[in-house]
């Protein structure tokens, strides 16, 4: 299999996370593709132009990191990232989910602010940021238990929470939120956070 990345997108690290946590990288192709490249969409197959895709051994393409951190835990291995059936399945989920907004939500902020400086800017700009806030201040409110396996929602949780520290960081969520710096603090240093750490690249996303 092919996995298209970008090195500065935390989609893509979420997905190269779950390959580390289940064991398969020897699976797994990382190619680096600059969606902004002509010719990136079809080289991916991917019609919406964007990393993360993946190429499976079929030759299918699939994209957005939900459905590819899915199907890589559904090849079967000795772990599963994502609960079976019943409550600590949907709390991965929705924890996945929050991340994955807020990490949208980064992204808007970072394109608002590329833009000649307004007034709707600057509207448009703390909105964004109120939005990463209240992400932030939900995932401290919902930490799970320490005594739980890792599942998908832990690694989009991180992946977002140090995408904040590398993107901007003025902004530093940390000081105020001392249970989730905490908790932060330990799972990354899980090898597969450690070896994916964001590396930043011209026309990055």
């Amino acid at each position: 299999m092919k996995l298209h990345i970008s090195p500065s997108s935390p989609y893509a690290r979420k997905v190269r996370v779950t390959i580390r946590e289940l064991g398969i990288e020897d699976r797994i192709e990382e190619a680096v593709t600059i969606p902004w490249d002509e010719g990136a969409d079809a080289v991916m197959h991917n019609p919406t132009g964007k990393v993360p895709a993946l190429i499976t051994d079929d030759g299918d393409s699939l994209f957005d990191s939900p459905v590819i951190c899915e199907y890589l835990d559904s090849l079967g291995g000795r772990v599963s990232l994502f609960p079976s059936a019943g409550p600590a399945r949907w709390a991965a989920l929705r924890r996945q989910a929050l991340a994955d907004a807020m990490l949208d939500a980064m992204v808007a902020r970072r394109v608002e602010g590329n833009r000649p400086g307004d007034a709707d800017s600057e509207y448009w700009i703390n909105r964004h940021w109120s939005a990463v806030w209240r992400c932030i201040d939900e995932m401290e409110r919902t930490l799970p238990n320490g005594d739980k396996p890792i599942d998908i929602g832990d690694i989009a949780v991180a992946v977002a929470l140090a995408q904040v520290l590398f993107r901007f960081g003025d902004r530093d969520w940390r000081p105020s939120r001392p249970k989730l710096a905490s908790w932060f603090e330990e799972i990354a240093r899980r090898p597969s956070l450690a070896a994916t750490h964001p590396v930043d690249h011209e026309r990055s996303r």
